[in-house]
Formats: C-alpha cells, sequence, structure tokens
C-alpha cells in the first residue's frame, strides 16, 4: 500500500506530470485518534503539498484507502508539508513569519 521515499516528500518533475491519473502517487495523512468513529484526514494526489480535508466512517475510509492505493505519509513527510504550509502562511523574512516564530517560543 506504500511507497518507499528518500525525502520528505518527492518533487513533482515533468515526467511525472504526464503520467496518467491512476498513476499518480495518492498520498494520505489520518489527522483523527485512531479508535474516532470518523477517520478525518488529508488526501493528496501527485503533490502532498496540495490536498484536501475528508471525512470518512472508518469502513469507508478502508475501502477507499485500498481503491486507491494510497501512501500513507510518514512523520517526517508531515512535518516537511506543515513546514511548507507556515511558509505559504506567514511568508518567510516577514513581520507576521517573526510573530509566529516568536510564539513558539
Amino acid at each position: 500500500m506504500s511507497r518507499p521515499m528518500t525525502q520528505a516528500f518527492p518533487t513533482t518533475n515533468s515526467d511525472e506530470l504526464t503520467q496518467p491519473f491512476d498513476k499518480l502517487i495518492k498520498y494520505v495523512r489520518v489527522r483523527s485518534d485512531p479508535d474516532a468513529k470518523f477517520v478525518e484526514f488529508d488526501f493528496a494526489i501527485g503533490d502532498p503539498n496540495l490536498y484536501v480535508e475528508l471525512i470518512m466512517p472508518r469502513i469507508v475510509f478502508d475501502f477507499f484507502c485500498e481503491k486507491n492505493s494510497v501512501t500513507f505519509m510518514t512523520e517526517e513527510q508531515a512535518e516537511a508539508v506543515d513546514e511548507a504550509m507556515k511558509k505559504w502562511r506567514y511568508g518567510e523574512q516577514t513581520l507576521m513569519s517573526k510573530n509566529y516564530e516568536n510564539k513558539n517560543l
């Protein structure tokens, strides 16, 4: 069900952009507790930085993952996506990014 990765998240190259849709890697990042009735998760196709947030009952989630042959994101990959989102949200070398960094000290 998963594909090994050598870096936090792969970069998209021109060869990947020409692949058929069904051959693109589908990423899942579960955000809910393991025993939750509904599974809250992020789902991305091709690029883990571009995702949608979904919620499904556990049995439907399991079927969804199987049908899509998903790759579950590692903690390292999830952290890399979070860092990319912080840059997008707060920018780099901006007053807002400095406020965010100081808040988390």
